[in-house]
């Protein structure tokens, strides 16, 4: 299957300087897609000249005259350029020129113009952010981690849905089990509205385990995890300080003294197995998962390795029929709660 990918060459903390040559990285090693490079050509073309792939066969270019910032608001790249990389590089998808689009842009813009242009799919209020987390057995689907900050029951329900679908299309799990993040296991726990979710989820069909705890995210209690955004972004934020923090107690450690600088040389194995399992690279791309088109957001600050890896991600989704796969699933749930349909958009 031919799946053509739009990048938003402009976006991100570095730009064309990661953009441009994981896109030839990323092509080296998936025959079966073709990219088209979002922004302004001369100096696009520049790019491709320095990563030695002027005149690449998969490779096709779009001019876009402007940019939109890291720290533009979404109102103001929405409103105020659309001629911007990212707003034409969504485009693509809309006019049926390309399946996907990977942006490192400005997250708030992305899902700004994401709904505007795309909107949601049919049974879905909301879009969310989804990505996945490495946990003891492999990883860990969360959604939403930032979009929606208030939630009701049914919006909950929904991102259970699609982050059910998910795991289905990527992981090749038939039926991925489903936990609802909350202060306590106990059907008693949690405000009105996780409550109401937990009970929606009892009854639509879906393999729902129960109310999980912030530790059951990491332990790999159940393949999807589902939460508001205000809920899930101070998770995800605060598991990267965490990380962070131990990397660098570590580092500090080892080069206290010349016996801990040896006991470094002897573990130096173990250490790099330990930095290839939490290697954020391997997790770069969060899915904005909900709306009519796969729309991948990297990281800001990824490198060329980082991007390949959102660029894999945004041609798994399309190759495995994500999109589809979460309408059945939302027409399945919809068909063993009616009610659901009255709150969708």
């Amino acid at each position: 299957m031919r799946v053509t990918i739009a990048v938003d060459a402009m976006g991100g903390d570095k730009g064309l300087a990661v953009t441009v040559p994981a896109s030839v990285r990323f092509l080296s090693s998936c025959s079966g897609a073709h990219i088209i490079l979002v922004g302004q050509k001369e100096p696009i073309k520049e790019a491709l000249i320095a990563a030695n792939a002027a005149g690449h066969p998969n490779i096709s270019l779009y001019h876009a005259n402007e940019v939109v910032t890291m720290h533009e608001s979404a109102a103001d790249a929405l409103r105020r350029k659309k001629d911007s990389s990212m707003r034409v590089a969504i485009n693509l998808i809309k006019n049926g020129e390309a399946q996907a689009c990977v942006s490192a842009g400005n997250t708030g813009a992305l899902m700004a113009i994401g709904k505007f242009v795309l909107k949601t799919l049919q049974g879905i209020d909301r879009p969310a952010i989804a990505t996945q987390l490495p946990n003891l057995k492999g990883s860990t689907t969360m959604l939403d981690l930032g979009a929606n900050v208030n939630c009701t029951a049914q919006q909950l329900l929904q991102f259970a849905v699609m982050g059910s679908a998910m795991v289905t299309a990527i992981e090749k799990r038939d039926n991925p089990s489903v936990g609802l993040l909350n202060i306590g296991e106990e059907d008693t726990k949690g405000n009105e509205i996780v409550k109401e979710a937990a009970e929606l989820l009892r009854e639509s069909g879906l393999n729902f385990y129960g109310n999980i705890e912030g530790d059951d995210i990491y332990k790999g209690t159940t393949d999807v995890v589902v939460c508001d955004g205000f809920v899930g972004n101070v998770a995800l934020k605060t598991s990267e300080g965490l990380v962070k923090m131990i990397s660098d107690f570590l580092k500090k450690e080892y080069k206290r003294n010349l016996l801990n600088l040896f006991a470094a040389f002897l573990s130096r194995g173990v250490i790099s197995a330990f930095r290839r399992r939490l290697n954020p690279n391997h997790y770069n791309g969060a899915t904005l998962i909900g709306l009519r088109g796969v729309v991948i957001k990297s990281h800001g600050s990824a490198d060329e390795e980082a991007f390949v890896y959102a660029l894999r991600k945004a041609y798994q989704e399309v190759a495995q029929g994500m999109l589809d796969r979460i309408a059945q699933r939302i027409e399945a749930v919809s068909a063993q709660l009616p009610e659901v349909e009255k709150h969708a958009g």
